[in-house]
């Protein structure tokens, strides 16, 4: 039963994933690290787990374009659905160090693999450089969490129990990995038996179903956080998670696969579209400090215009067309008339 595959497959992650969050951030916090350190890190990777696991076993038995399909659909449902449901909540505020690096960084991730494909494919010399600026980003903000906590900074006040050791914490993260495994065999297994019984492409497949379930715990994480008041893990977690499904599970996949092949719609629409939706971002993020409900409004509707696009590419209903238009014509003046409110609401503010 392939259904039942797909839906224990998404259990068994998001309870791995929930399992070594938790314990992550219990060994960070003890360790000093900021909460904006802690979202973009322990957090974001930890959560994105169930996106490696996922992309590292397609690539091992062939599957590339479920591997791709589900990195960059998670970038793209990452960024529209769970920053807008978490902002319809409460406005999140935006630190200045995500508009300062992080989303840049994204941005630059994004537009570095749209180059890289352009071929067709990620090499593996090319995955192998994808990891290494992974290696370097993380190093750099452990070390500029360490300068700050140096400075006089204070980190987040740490509320853990005494009973929950670090010991106790490295088990829980082995447990959780192990269930993550666990889980991402059977969610491939199941998605690609769907894919095959339905007519419909792992590439699509990949974009949706799997890329929206893989992402079920950053949704979590997120709309917790933002319930919770800690809007700083709320965005962190999303924008670290999407320059890990970048730079880190890309780039593993196309290791492990030798020649990580890029499918032409992927090429010529998704990897473009999780560009422009990085791109949004840093206006957005810029000219508020925070992203409002409507602002979250539009997210979830750019988020709507994209799968609607999927789902007709796939189906070669003549409305495709018209979606693409859709696409242009709806989503580059909706981003300009949003940066421009954006700008005339926050003018009076710095006057």
């Amino acid at each position: 039963m392939p259904l039942l595959q797909v839906v224990v497959g998404l259990v068994a992650m998001v309870l791995g994933a929930d399992m070594l969050v938790r314990s992550g951030s219990h060994i960070a916090r003890r360790l000093g690290m900021p909460s904006v350190v802690i979202g973009l890190t322990v957090v974001a990777f930890g959560t994105s787990l169930p996106e490696l696991a996922v992309s590292l076993k397609s690539a091992y038995f062939g599957n590339t374009e479920l591997a791709i399909g589900n990195a960059v659909g998670s970038n793209i449902f990452n960024v529209l659905f769970i920053l807008g449901v978490s902002s319809l909540i409460v406005p999140l505020t935006v630190s200045s160090q995500l508009v300062r690096l992080d989303v840049p960084v994204m941005i630059a991730g994004s537009l570095g693999i749209w180059v890289m494909s352009r071929d067709g494919q990620i090499s593996r010399w090319e995955g192998l450089v994808l990891l290494v600026c992974l290696a370097v980003y993380t190093l750099f903000l452990i070390k500029s969490s360490a300068t700050e906590s140096k400075t006089g900074v204070e980190p987040p006040e740490v509320n853990t129990p005494a009973s929950q050791t670090t010991l106790k914490n490295i088990i829980i993260c082995a447990v959780g990995l192990g269930t993550l495994v666990f889980g991402a065999r059977y969610l491939v297994e199941g998605a690609v038996a769907l894919a095959k019984g339905l007519g419909i492409s792992d590439l699509v497949i990949g974009l949706t179903i799997v890329a929206a379930g893989t992402s079920f715990p950053e949704l979590a994480t997120s709309i917790m956080a933002a319930m919770r008041g800690e809007r700083d893990i709320a965005v962190g977690n999303v924008i670290g998670s999407n320059i890990f499904n970048v730079f880190g599970v890309l780039g593993a996949s196309a290791l492990v696969a030798g020649d990580l092949v890029v499918a032409p719609p992927a090429l010529h629409f998704d990897i473009p579209m999780m560009f422009a939706v990085a791109i949004i971002c840093l206006p957005i993020f810029f000219t508020g400090g925070r992203i409002s409900r409507w602002e979250g409004l539009v997210f979830l509707g750019y988020y709507l215009v994209y799968l609607l696009y999927v789902v007709f590419e796939n189906s070669g209903h003549k409305e495709l067309t018209i979606l693409r238009e859709a696409v242009v014509w709806f989503v580059l003046p909706g981003t300009a008339l949003g940066i421009a409110i954006s700008l005339f609401r926050e003018k009076p503010r710095r006057q």
